[in-house]
């Protein structure tokens, strides 16, 4: 319906200005659902490249937990060899460090929260627009940082619970 309309407006216009079959338009006709079509399309696009960068960046933040948790398993391995020679289990080594990579995921999820919490504060103060934090946001911010400890985690927990407690004992 839009574009019949836009159809007759722009052949009246053609009449009225009196311009003949084959010559270009001195004129322009803008329909709304085209520019709002556009305005969706740029936000799709802006959707995709935030998540993008947010997918980087947990597989950054997942590397860097990761390494910090090889180094801690490398500089722990006498107190793994004393916790396994007295009866920890496998199982109970691995909760221990994937406890930790939680932790620390979760930390640095909780200051990434508190950040954009302020962040749109502050928007909202200076440049007056209006910006809603979402509790879902923040829910899925959580559940991610949980789910970037669990698994980058993993691997580290997995070599501090396989060492040899005489080996490690031995280590100095």
């Amino acid at each position: 319906a839009s574009y019949t309309a836009q159809a007759q407006i722009t052949a009246l216009l053609r009449d009225r200005h009196r311009i003949r079959p084959g010559q270009d338009d001195d004129f322009q006709v803008r329909n709304l659902a085209d520019i709002a079509d556009l305005a969706d399309q740029s936000s799709r696009i802006m959707t995709l490249l935030l998540a993008s960068i947010a997918g980087v960046s947990l597989v950054v933040g997942g590397i860097g937990i990761m390494n910090i948790m090889l180094v801690s398993v490398t500089e722990r391995t006498r107190e793994i060899g004393i916790r396994i020679a007295i009866g920890a289990t496998e199982a109970d080594v691995q909760k221990q460090f994937l406890s930790e990579a939680v932790v620390m995921s979760v930390v640095g999820g909780a200051i990434g929260i508190v950040f954009g919490i302020v962040s749109s504060f502050v928007i909202t103060k200076l440049l007056h627009w209006a910006v809603q934090v979402s509790p879902m946001a923040i829910v899925a911010a959580v559940v991610f940082s949980v789910a970037v400890g669990v698994f980058f985690g993993y691997y580290p927990a997995r070599k501090a619970s396989r060492l040899d407690p005489i080996e490690a004992l031995r280590f100095e």
